[in-house]
């Protein structure tokens, strides 16, 4: 008999099917398009430990990045494991990564350095001089989700016998059994990893979570030269967004530096993260748009001022080939939930959009929970 039915397959969805195969356990996923279409393959491939705050969420991160790091050697996916770099621009920005280098990093073991003065001057041959410092996140990796998603489910479905069922949609979950578009599946646990669709499975336990939709614009761009990008790359923008900084004394002052010189900024939500792909381009945004639903409209407005923004952080032009909306789930109770609906029947939700970061090991977690340790 089945022993793990899992609705949606997306990160966290293949996070549990993982979990739960490695256990020698039979596992049958199902994803309702042909392929994963949601935030999973949507985002900038960031798996990051360093913006993580201390506590559960760093913890989590450092597990992930073992398991992304094992996935790597199994599945054959592409990994950077060079780090981020942060910019730091102003004055502001770069106080608060001394605070943070001088404190919270040593007291808690991020594994950072802080590049300034001539470090910043030989860093990619000078391409980022103009800007003041930059914190090497030296635990941060980056894959490239489009072609890492299918890779680990071909590794899934090949080395460690998890059925998919794509193109299928789960109409209903009652305690033991699954009721799709394929028929019916009999199970002792289901796992609902359905991503922001809060109403068509468990919508009244997911309801009481009282969750929202992020909504983010982003782009696909090719720079005018060939930097060979290695890194992820982040300004001190965000530095208010992530919880590894955001709380610190010394990001009061980058805040009001915003507020006081570009508060569309901080009205939109933008702080610049740039990817780089296996095929020389790059992955940039983002903004942040919250609310019950996602709007389809983008600003153009919003995607001029984060051109504007990368370009000035790369030093050179960027040609965009491609827009799209990031969609996630956000603002829950708390940066994760796992909830049982009724016995045997759960729903595993980010409220953040850190689900590649923190998934792997959060679903390790929760398979613990339901079948012990492995």
């Amino acid at each position: 008999m089945t022993q793990l039915l899992i609705i949606g397959a997306g990160i966290l969805g293949l996070s549990h099917a993982y979990a739960a195969a490695r256990r020698g356990l039979k596992v049958k996923v199902f994803e309702r398009s042909a392929a994963p279409l949601g935030a999973s393959v949507r985002n900038f491939g960031q798996a990051l430990v360093t913006g993580q705050p201390p506590g559960p969420m760093l913890d989590l991160a450092r597990q992930s990045r073992d398991i992304w790091g094992h996935w790597a050697q199994e599945a054959g996916l592409q990994l950077k494991r060079n780090g981020s770099y942060l910019f730091a621009r102003t004055d502001a920005e770069e106080h608060l990564l001394e605070a943070f280098c001088a404190g919270r990093a040593q007291e808690y073991g991020y594994n950072v350095e802080l590049l300034q003065g001539a470090a910043m001057k030989d860093l990619y041959g000078g391409q980022f001089r103009h800007h003041r410092a930059a914190l090497h996140g030296k635990d941060d990796q980056q894959l490239y989700s489009r072609e890492a998603i299918p890779a680990l489910i071909h590794y899934l479905s090949q080395q460690l016998g998890v059925e998919f069922y794509f193109s299928t949609l789960v109409r209903d979950v009652e305690p033991g059994q699954v009721h799709s578009t394929a028929g019916s599946f009999r199970g002792e646990q289901v796992i609902v990893c359905s991503g922001h669709d809060y109403q068509t499975l468990l919508a009244e336990s997911i309801a009481e979570l009282n969750p929202q939709i992020c909504r983010l614009q982003m782009l696909r761009a090719r720079p005018a030269l060939n930097l060979n990008l290695q890194h992820a790359l982040l300004t001190g923008l965000s530095c208010v967004h992530y919880g590894a900084f955001a709380d610190l004394p010394e990001a009061a002052s980058v805040q009001a530096q915003i507020l006081r010189d570009a508060p569309h900024l901080h009205a939109h939500g933008i702080h610049l993260l740039i990817s780089p792909t296996p095929h020389g381009e790059l992955i940039i945004g983002d903004s942040h748009d919250y609310g019950s639903d996602a709007s389809p409209f983008n600003a153009e407005q919003v995607d001029d001022w984060m051109i504007e923004l990368a370009e000035q952080t790369l030093g050179c032009k960027i040609q965009v080939v491609e827009r799209w909306q990031g969609v996630y789930g956000a603002r829950g109770p708390a940066p994760f939930s796992f909830v049982q609906a009724a016995p045997g029947v759960s729903a595993a939700l980010m409220h953040t959009g850190v689900g590649m970061s923190v998934g792997p090991a959060m679903a390790e977690r929760n398979i613990t929970a339901l079948w012990g340790d492995a």
